[in-house]
């Protein structure tokens, strides 16, 4: 792998993702231009703006591992969609794309297969399909890429022991990776071991590399005080997050956690609250607090409070 797609790369995975949809695509007759267009296109992914991400594709690519980037932002444009019915056809190519890699043709590259598996892996996880998303990927995977996605899934259905044994089995063949030390903080970001330092102290590394900009690292960070109880630190990690990319959901939803931890004043913290909820209805954290109202006004209702004694 050359220096500048090594470069790239780490930029996907350490989420700074506009930083890499504003490099210049390579030479299309270069050996980085297809690794390159996949990590834009998988960019432009993770910042739901698959529409981007189309318009980057070339539509008459031959390429297994791009027709599997289009699947993939086809499959996240139509789920953001009100037309849900347009959900399966994506999907329906990512699993023939899968099957396709599978035989016995030579002239299809060992990376390209790799990010097959990983694409298809990522859409059939998002559309709740687990154990298709991790047949895919393969558990016994040698591909770095693959078991974070992996780790992700366990991680996502309560399963940190089985997300542990994917790291443990990995670092017996995979070198000291910077995607390898990723997985090992995510884990312990949760899991809580021992008191999320080695997380804390990844991030940090990693946002002192003036050479990159990544709000993905500082709300990965700002969630991380909050659990060690930095309230104040977390509130600064989150608001220059928000100023790096205004809007975001993952970091508007830990801020309110920390205003309301005493981050900042309660009007304040309502406010934000108010307009999370408008803006993202269908946000875990916005799901899991009605629901909670809507018991606790079940329980209200069912409990009769006895009058005061003479």
């Amino acid at each position: 792998m050359s220096s500048e797609l090594y470069h790239i790369k780490q930029q996907f995975v350490l989420g700074a993702y506009k930083t890499l949809i504003n490099l210049t695509l390579p030479d299309p007759n270069s050996p980085a231009y297809t690794p390159t267009l996949l990590y834009q296109a998988r960019a432009h992914i993770a910042l739901n703006d698959p529409e981007s991400a189309l318009k980057l594709i070339p539509a008459d690519s031959e390429n297994v591992a791009v027709k599997a980037a289009a699947s993939l932002a086809r499959y996240v444009s139509a789920s953001q969609s009100e037309d849900k019915d347009t959900v399966d056809a994506p999907l329906e190519e990512l699993r023939d794309l899968a099957v396709e890699i599978e035989g016995d043709d030579e002239e299809v590259d060992e990376n390209d297969k790799a990010f097959v598996r990983v694409l298809a892996g990522t859409a059939f996880a998002r559309a709740g399909e687990i154990e298709e998303a991790l047949e895919t990927l393969g558990v016994d995977t040698e591909d770095l890429e693959a078991v974070s996605v992996i780790v992700q899934i366990y991680l996502s259905i309560n399963r940190p022991d089985l997300a542990k044994k994917q790291f443990e089995r990995s670092k017996r063949w995979a070198e000291d990776d910077l995607l390898l030390q990723l997985i090992e903080s995510t884990i312990g970001l949760a899991t809580g071991k021992d008191s999320y330092s080695n997380t804390s102290s990844f991030y940090t590394e990693q946002l002192g590399n003036p050479s990159l900009s990544s709000p993905h690292l500082l709300t990965a960070r700002g969630v991380t005080r909050i659990l060690r109880n930095e309230i104040q630190e977390a509130k600064s990690d989150l608001d220059e997050s928000l100023e790096q990319q205004k809007g975001n959901a993952e970091a508007t939803a830990a801020l309110v956690v920390a205003g309301g931890l005493g981050a900042m004043k309660k009007p304040e913290t309502e406010a934000l609250w108010t307009g999370f909820v408008t803006e993202q209805p269908n946000h875990p954290l916005v799901l899991d607090v009605l629901q909670k109202e809507a018991l606790f006004d079940e329980f209200a209702s069912k409990f009769t409070v006895p009058p005061l004694a003479a």
